[in-house]
């Protein structure tokens, strides 16, 4: 099993950045591939980005790609999101998710374990 605590949202201006850890209890991280996903009020909970055990590949959904980031550290067992040039539609909360899967794809099943959730907020 893996434990997952989200870290680093906020409050930000559109145009800002967030930058959101996500630490990993256990000892066995590097064997899980990891993701962002993001839920706004009212709306279900949908994928963000996902990245490989080793951390050399990575895949984004269309909304973020090329502002967001995932990337991560197996000697520190965190995983990260790096969120630039900042919407207001990218206010949400956002978790943390692990998987024993080899090729997850996008979708909550996918994933079997949670954090608790970062709230990640953009004012316009």
């Amino acid at each position: 099993q893996v434990q997952l605590v989200e870290s680093g949202g906020g409050l930000v201006q559109a145009g800002g950045s967030l930058r959101l850890s996500c630490a990993a209890s256990g000892r066995t991280f590097s064997s899980y591939a990891m993701g962002w996903f993001r839920q706004a009020p009212g709306k279900e909970r949908k994928f963000v980005a996902g990245i490989g055990w080793s951390g050399g590949s990575s895949y984004y959904a269309d909304s973020v790609k090329g502002r967001f980031t995932i990337s991560r550290d197996n000697a520190k067992n965190t995983v990260y999101l790096q969120m630039n040039s900042l919407k207001p539609e990218d206010t949400a909360v956002y978790y943390c998710a692990a998987t024993a899967r080899a090729n997850p794809g996008a979708l909550v099943w996918e994933f079997d374990y949670w954090g608790q959730g970062t709230q990640a907020t953009v004012s316009s």
